[in-house]
């Protein structure tokens, strides 16, 4: 394989990584903490975009919110992270052929 058509198919592969990364950065996952009394959404990318928290959970005390705030987020970016390699896995996955 020569030069030229090996940075042909870097470019076309880097080409594909952007628009993937562009893909993941308009797709949301949302992360529940607390049985539902937390919720977070966030991009592929892990941008928070919301952090809500039901009125009821407030009863439970700070402690608790904050643990159900922390779950909440572990959730989405656990999410997040399956959506990422799926996303790439599908880019990438012609290299290991």
């Amino acid at each position: 394989m020569d030069v030229e058509t090996l940075m042909a198919q870097a470019a076309d592969l880097q080409s594909k990584i952007s628009a993937a990364q562009d893909s993941l950065a308009k797709q949301h996952v949302r992360g529940i903490g607390g049985n539902g009394a937390v919720v977070v959404t966030m991009t592929g990318k892990y941008d928070i975009l919301s952090v809500v928290v039901q009125p009821g959970a407030l009863e439970s005390g700070a402690e608790n919110v904050s643990r159900y705030v922390f779950d909440a987020y572990k959730d989405a970016k656990e999410k997040a992270d399956i959506l990422i390699e799926k996303t790439m896995n599908a880019v990438t996955g012609s290299l290991n052929e």
